[in-house]
């Protein structure tokens, strides 16, 4: 799972402690906003409850990956969405 929290408030600066925290309850940190967590089903909606009451969807994001063979159904995206997909085109 990956998080972008906004930090350009006192309040965002808050809500990217608590968002780290709570992962590092789940996983193990892999980069900065990275962190790899092997969990069942439940564990990872609660997860994902946990994380939704933290964020601010108008200004942060959480993307869930599911890994396995079909993965354009493994990728779930909350709050404001950041670049391009990586199966879409880009003319330069």
């Amino acid at each position: 799972m990956t998080y972008d929290v906004n930090t350009e408030t006192p309040e965002g600066k808050a809500r990217l402690r608590k968002v780290a925290k709570q992962c590092v309850n789940y996983g193990r940190r892999v980069q900065n906003s990275v962190f790899e967590c092997i969990l069942d089903s439940a564990q990872c909606v609660k997860l994902k409850c946990e994380l939704e009451e933290l964020v601010d969807k108008q200004t942060d994001s959480l993307r869930f990956y599911y890994l396995g063979n079909n993965y354009k159904t493994k990728v779930e995206h909350i709050g404001v969405e950041r670049g391009t997909p990586a199966d879409s085109v880009l003319i330069f």
